[in-house]
């Protein structure tokens, strides 16, 4: 007998294989906008940073360091497409943000310290040839994914918090520990008012605008801060509307030895670190990166960070602040963070537009900062709650990884009788605590063990799922 043709009204069960995973999923064209604008908002402060500092130190003026801000927005945007898109075997293709490494500054500073162009084509060429390395070495690195379980991944996340909170707490005393009014009532009092807002519009809002609480807790605190002479338009006078950043403007890439290492041990920290950050994300939009994934996410770092200097840009990697906004607003599509990256490019691409989100006072991404990169930690502790603590020397695995990666956070003069070169590593928190979970954990749970359970040895404790 012929088969019955079915019918639209036919009772039929659902394929669970055809269902759009919610990190596949697009958004009506407002809300994808809004959210992606929420992301900019989240890491524009983090984007800028670095080429504001750089560029001084390295003896440019103040137009050419607007012109690198401008650089580093546009290759933060690239990166990020790459990321979420992706091409080929590049991109993790979550909603995983990339930006200017801040690793990087203390070292491309010394680099270049007032040697002007020369400085920043010598800094260029050595980002180019690490970016490289790093891109060839992508997947051997990706391999690495068996030594990160919950006691590692647990620890990683809440250092990548704890790690960020600082920044948050500088952003509400004002940015600048030179000005006046650094850490005055009034600056911390603004980034109080905005943290209330945030809480306050999650509790109260419901749906989509529950979802960019953060976002509209920026408007508001940076209107509130109007009166109060907290929000400068210097930002917006004298810039332009129409900006391209010109490939190679401070000229061709040169290539130091002495520089090279430097940076190559930067790529090896920003790859630790995206690792981890890739398994965070994955555990919280309910995708867990696979070896596969880690392998894309970090060609997409190394490809987005071998283009920039192109176009006049610094070492990309990812964002962890960004996974906080993820965790916040439970919008798990990667669509949205890649329209987040279009704004980043047309910001790169238009000086003044890049300029209105400069209007938001630092004392006010400060006070959303807080509940950002609050976020990132409580992810950490809830992997942890996975790592069986009680059994075996997990508890004294986290105890030393977490001691150990809060001593630049706690201390951050307490490594400044090492070797420059050293530091790269050692002031990084994450990178340290990362390693140290690392290395005790085989230590501990694998060396010289006949047998251990899977609990002991730290290995995931939710089931496999197959991949169809």
């Amino acid at each position: 007998m012929a088969p019955q043709p079915r019918f639209r009204n036919d009772a039929v069960t659902p394929d669970p294989a055809s269902e759009k995973h919610p990190v596949d999923e697009t958004l009506p064209p407002l809300k994808m906008f809004t959210s992606g604008l929420q992301h900019v908002a989240a890491m524009y402060a983090g984007v800028v940073a670095p080429p504001m500092v750089v560029g001084p130190a390295v003896g440019l003026t103040p137009k050419e360091t607007a012109f690198l801000i401008g650089a580093s927005l546009f290759t933060a945007g690239l990166a990020t497409l790459l990321q979420t898109l992706g091409f080929w075997k590049v991109g993790a293709r979550l909603p995983f943000v990339n930006g200017v490494s801040f690793a990087g500054v203390t070292p491309m500073i010394a680099i270049g310290k007032d040697r002007g162009h020369e400085g920043m084509a010598v800094i260029f060429g050595a980002v180019i040839v690490a970016s490289v390395l790093g891109f060839v070495l992508a997947p051997y690195f990706s391999r690495l994914l068996r030594f990160f379980p919950p006691v590692v991944t647990g620890t990683v996340i809440t250092l990548i918090g704890v790690s960020l909170l600082p920044v948050a707490f500088r952003w509400a005393q004002g940015g600048n520990a030179t000005a006046h009014d650094y850490g005055s009532m009034k600056n911390i009092g603004m980034a109080a008012l905005t943290l209330v807002i945030v809480l306050a519009l999650r509790r109260l809002l419901r749906g989509f605008l529950q979802q960019i609480a953060i976002l509209l807790g920026l408007v508001v605190g940076t209107l509130v801060a109007v009166p109060f002479g907290m929000t400068s338009l210097d930002a917006l006078r004298g810039a332009d509307a129409v900006g391209f950043p010109t490939p190679f403007h401070f000229g061709a890439p040169h290539f130091e030895a002495a520089a090279i290492v430097s940076m190559c041990i930067v790529m090896l920290v920003c790859m630790t670190e995206s690792t981890a950050d890739m398994l965070a994300l994955g555990k919280i939009v309910g995708r867990p990166a696979d070896e596969r994934t880690i392998e894309g996410g970090l060609r997409a770092d190394t490809l987005g960070s071998a283009v920039s200097p192109l176009f006049n840009g610094f070492m990309a990697s990812a964002f962890a602040q960004n996974i906080g906004l993820v965790a916040m607003t439970k919008v798990r599509s990667r669509f949205v963070v890649a329209t987040g990256g279009g704004i980043l490019v047309l910001l790169g691409l238009c000086p003044v537009a890049a300029s209105v989100i400069a209007l938001v006072p630092l004392p006010v991404l400060g006070g959303a900062g807080i509940v950002l990169f609050g976020s990132v930690a409580a992810s950490g502790i809830q992997t942890l709650s996975t790592a069986a603590l009680e059994k075996g020397e997990n508890a004294l695995i986290v105890a030393a990884a977490l001691g150990i990666g809060l001593i630049p956070i706690a201390a951050p003069t307490f490594y400044d009788a090492f070797p420059e070169n050293v530091r790269v590593v050692l002031d990084s928190g994450i990178s340290t605590g990362c390693v140290v979970a690392i290395v005790l954990n085989l230590a501990f749970n694998h060396l010289g063990q006949k047998e251990s359970s899977p609990d002991e040895a730290g290995v995931l404790a939710e089931p496999v799922v197959a991949a169809h």
